[in-house]
Parts: C-alpha cells; sequence; structure tokens
C-alpha cells in the first residue's frame, strides 16, 4: 500500500471526525444544575394558575360543555409528599399532583463529591411541573392546578423490596372524580402511573387523556457537537430528536408512539403508553424557554357511574443501556450509537463492562480492551506492514518502470502489475487490513462518547473523568508523539512530498483530540503504543 492510500483512508477519517465535532448543529444545554436531567414538555395552556388548561394541549379542541366553566382549580394550600428509595428521592405536590423534584443519589453534576445531585426535574416560578394530566379534545378538561388529596405523607422504600404506591385525588362533585396512582419500585428508575377518571355526571363522557413534561431550557447554556438536548420521541421504530432552537410552536407526532420524553447525552425522562397505536405527542415551547412533551390518548367513552383509564409507565433516570434495553420498547435506542454502529459499539461496551467486573477501573479496561483489539487484528497488521515493507524494497525498480513508460499509462499500468505478480506481492495486501479496522474504531468511538459507565470514572492521578477532556492536554500530546514515531517507523513507499504531508497527520490528531474525551484518547494513544511494538516487531523479523 503506498503513501496516498494511506493518506485517503487517514484523511477519511479526519473529514468526519472533523464533520461531527465542527459541523454537527447541537441543540441548546441545559445550565449546570439541570444539565444531565431529561426533559419534556407540556400544553402552554396549563401554565397559568387559575385558568382552565383547555387551551393548554388541545390543538383542535373540542367545544366547551357548559360543565367545564364550573370545573375551576381550588385553593386548596399546597403540600409535598417525600418518595425515598435506594436509587433516588423524589418530592411530589398536591398541585396538579405533579412532580417538584427526582434526584438520582448514583449521580452528581459535578466530580467532586459535595456537589449536587442530578436533578431531573426544572422549572422556574409559576411553569407548570412534570406528570401534569390534561384531558384536551374532551367533554371535561379538568385544571392541571387543581388541588389533590393525597393518601400518605411520604413513602420510604429504602428498606424491603415491595413496590409501593401513592394516590392523589381530585373531586369535582356531579362531574368527575380525578384519581393519579403513583407505583414505586425500589430497585427500578421505573413509575407506574393510573389515571383514573370516574364519571359522576348522568351524561357519557368522552374523555382523552394528555401526560405532560414540562421542562426549562436555558437558550444561553454551553452547547457541544456530541449532545442532544430536548424532546426525544419513538414513532413506530424510528427515533425522532428534535432541537428546541428549531422546535416548532406545536408539532405533532405519531400516531404509533412507542415512548417520548426528553433526554441530553446520559439522562432520560421518558414517558411510555400502554398502547402505543392509539397515541401520539405533541410538542411545543413558549416565550418563557419552557418545553413541552405531552403524550395524547388514548380516548375513552365513559359512560355515566363508570370509570375510564390512562396507564404509563416512566423511566427517569440514566441512559445505561441494559437499564433501557430491560423496558422492553426500544429506549435503548435512545443511546446515540447511530443505526449501524451500534452492532459494533454494543458488543465493545459489553466486553468493557465484562473487564470492569475484574479490573474496576474503566481507563485500565480501555486499554485492556484496547490489546484484546490488537491481538484480534495482529494477523491483519502483520499482512498490512509486510506488504508495506516488500513494496518499499521495489521503489526503485518502480521509479524505473515510471520513467520509462510515463507517456504510456496503459503499459506502465501492465509493467507495474507484473512486477507485483513475479514479487509475489498484493498491493490491497497493505490497506485491506486498515479499512477493515476502521468500522471497528468508529464502533469503539461511538461506544466511548456516550457510554454513561465513564461519566465520572477516574483513570489515575491527573484524569479523574473519561468522559472529560484532559485537563492538562498531557494524553493527546503523547497521543501525537506516538503517532508522529509510528509514522517515521512505518516503511515509505511514495515521494518526498507525500511524506511530508503524512508527517504533518500527528499534529492535525494532536490538535483534533484536545477536546475528545480522555477515554476515547487512551485508547488511540494505547492502540498507537501496542501498533509500535508490532512494527518493531515485523521491521526486525523482515530485516
Amino acid at each position: 500500500m503506498d503513501k496516498k492510500t494511506i493518506l485517503a483512508i487517514v484523511l477519511s477519517v479526519l473529514v468526519v471526525l472533523l464533520y461531527q465535532i465542527f459541523f454537527m448543529k447541537p441543540p441548546a444545554k441545559t445550565p449546570p444544575a439541570a444539565q444531565t436531567a431529561t426533559k419534556q414538555e407540556t400544553p402552554a395552556a396549563s401554565q397559568t394558575t387559575g385558568a382552565a388548561p383547555a387551551a393548554v394541549t388541545a390543538p383542535s379542541q373540542t367545544a366547551a360543555s357548559p360543565a367545564v366553566a364550573s370545573l375551576q382549580p381550588t385553593t386548596v394550600p399546597e403540600k409535598d409528599v417525600r418518595i425515598e428509595t435506594p436509587l433516588y428521592t423524589a418530592i411530589f405536590s398536591t398541585r396538579g399532583a405533579t412532580l417538584k423534584s427526582l434526584k438520582l443519589k448514583g449521580y452528581r453534576q459535578a466530580i467532586n463529591q459535595d456537589s449536587e445531585l442530578i436533578d431531573l426535574v426544572d422549572v422556574k416560578t409559576g411553569m407548570p411541573r412534570p406528570l401534569t394530566m390534561t384531558f384536551p379534545e374532551s367533554d371535561l378538561n379538568v385544571p392541571a392546578e387543581s388541588s389533590f388529596e393525597v393518601n400518605a405523607a411520604s413513602l420510604d422504600l429504602t428498606t424491603g423490596q415491595e413496590s409501593r404506591s401513592l394516590t392523589f385525588s381530585v373531586t369535582y362533585p356531579g362531574e368527575i372524580r380525578i384519581d393519579k396512582t403513583f407505583t414505586f419500585h425500589p430497585s427500578k428508575y421505573v413509575i407506574d402511573l393510573e389515571v383514573k377518571a370516574t364519571n359522576l355526571s348522568g351524561r357519557p363522557l368522552n374523555q382523552n387523556g394528555s401526560l405532560n413534561w414540562n421542562q426549562y431550557v436555558d437558550p444561553k447554556a454551553e452547547t457541544d457537537s456530541y449532545t442532544h438536548v430536548g424532546p426525544i420521541t419513538m414513532v413506530g421504530k424510528d427515533v425522532e430528536l428534535q432541537e428546541i432552537k428549531k422546535l416548532e410552536t406545536n408539532k405533532l407526532l405519531g400516531p404509533n408512539v412507542a415512548w417520548t420524553g426528553f433526554e441530553n447525552k446520559y439522562f432520560i425522562s421518558a414517558l411510555v403508553p400502554q398502547n402505543p397505536s392509539l397515541s401520539s405527542v405533541s410538542l411545543a415551547k413558549d416565550g418563557r424557554d419552557m418545553t413541552t412533551v405531552s403524550l395524547k390518548g388514548p380516548k375513552n367513552l365513559i359512560p355515566p357511574g363508570q370509570a375510564g383509564y390512562f396507564l404509563y409507565s416512566m423511566f427517569l433516570g440514566p441512559k445505561d443501556h441494559g437499564l433501557l434495553k430491560a423496558q422492553g420498547v426500544g429506549l435503548e435506542d435512545s443511546v446515540d450509537f447511530g443505526s449501524w454502529l451500534k452492532w459494533l459499539a454494543m458488543p465493545m461496551l459489553w466486553v468493557l463492562n465484562y473487564i470492569y467486573k475484574y479490573l474496576p477501573n474503566y481507563g485500565i479496561a480501555i486499554i485492556v480492551l484496547t490489546l484484546i483489539i490488537k491481538i484480534i487484528f495482529w494477523p491483519l497488521g502483520n499482512i498490512s506492514y509486510r506488504s508495506m515493507k516488500e513494496m518499499q524494497k521495489l521503489q526503485p525498480r518502480m521509479k524505473e518502470i515510471q520513467e520509462k513508460f510515463k507517456s504510456d499509462r496503459q503499459r506502465l499500468s501492465q509493467e507495474t502489475m507484473a512486477l507485483y505478480k513475479a514479487h509475489k506481492i498484493n498491493p490491497m495486501s497493505g490497506c485491506l487490513p486498515m479499512l477493515i479496522q476502521i468500522p471497528v474504531f468508529f464502533g469503539l468511538y461511538k461506544a466511548l462518547m456516550y457510554a454513561i459507565e465513564l461519566r465520572h470514572s477516574p483513570l489515575i492521578w491527573w484524569i479523574q473523568d473519561l468522559s472529560a477532556k484532559d485537563p492538562y492536554y498531557i494524553t493527546p500530546v503523547i497521543m501525537g508523539a506516538t503517532m508522529w514515531l509510528q509514522q517515521k517507523m512505518t516503511p515509505s513507499t511514495g515521494d518526498a512530498m507525500q511524506q511530508k504531508i503524512m508527517l504533518w497527520m500527528p499534529v492535525i490528531f494532536t490538535f483534533l483530540f484536545l477536546n475528545f474525551p480522555s477515554g476515547l484518547v487512551i485508547y488511540w494513544l494505547f492502540n498507537n503504543i501496542f501498533s509500535i511494538g508490532q512494527q518493531y516487531y515485523i521491521n526486525k523479523k523482515v530485516a
């Protein structure tokens, strides 16, 4: 393989990486306090206290019946209900039976131990909170700000393994009663929700439920090229991402919604309907930088004296691939491993986690995984290095042929192939092993870039977070030096100009990797070190 082929391969990799870093338009991040939180949206109309949310989430709402005017939110003092589990602390409010806070006990905003826990809820004063329940396109639209009664002052699930429930209730005499029952599981990030609407009137009621997640998003927050912060929805088998800056005033998705929610790089708040085929999603944002995700449907015709039910499950937690996959609804696709690269990224992540069981340091696990990959491709590497070495020996003869037949391209090609055949050299054998390894690199690139396992995970000394860049740029500089050494050891088969261009590649890659997660830089660094050892072995053996 000549230098032109190597240059083409390296530049192809470089173009893809540069595109992802500089040209992919990221959505706005949330502020540091909620940067890792998942985010959802609620109908704009339900935002104002004391106004019937009929106009909130209902873009095509039916005319209000005379009973709607009588459904005014009550003004009973608000009470908080605290839920403690081994995984999180949640605080619910009796105002709307909504979620005020959900702090994940195993995850902090920063790496220092006194940093605040990640809170998946971020709303400002006067904004509607997550898990509001409204009834757009219904005969009765219960106000989102209704004051509910609750059957317990708190729940503690830190001892024992049994699930426990909390029920919020509000009654509008002669019209409707709403019961919102949340079921908590001590060892899961899943919360089940049953909304029961009992018809207290003397006529049938046509009710369509809407479960809403509201989230404030700071438009001035920093952005990067790797993170999507905003609504995410699986419609059918396709995952649709919405950039907040480009979000329409009221966008509809569905039906056949498997789940919807609000995500960032490492966390997600997902709402899962019981009946996807009859569910749709409404996305909206308002002038207060609040984003709302509304999971709507299905419609229920409730006879007098009977009840209709709206059932959901919610995953509120880290984007751990194993935990998400266990939900059985395709939530694991929210981890950005790519459409086809995931078939390489997921096995590598599985191997990485397996190594971590025995070597509880993800930095060491990355080095071991790099060594395993190098051993697997060792025979192909030997073929590539040997081929380049043999082609280097033929350079004097190649120059003679090029000079002799420089005006006859066909004859030049024939003589070149004859020379390769006489010396039993296949020019493709030098570049084919490298081409095979490129998808493996990108698969590992995706796995290390988005695996939550690396978040706030240390290696040693100054590298305390493998998901963040090296704070002192030590590893990228060493990586560049090893890449330069590898270039010097590689047999040169091109002209002087090509060799000079190739020597600039370590400099380019050093600057490229300065802001990469240190876990990815460590992989590339040790891949270079192992490649240098293999190159030294081949050069010595051939010599």
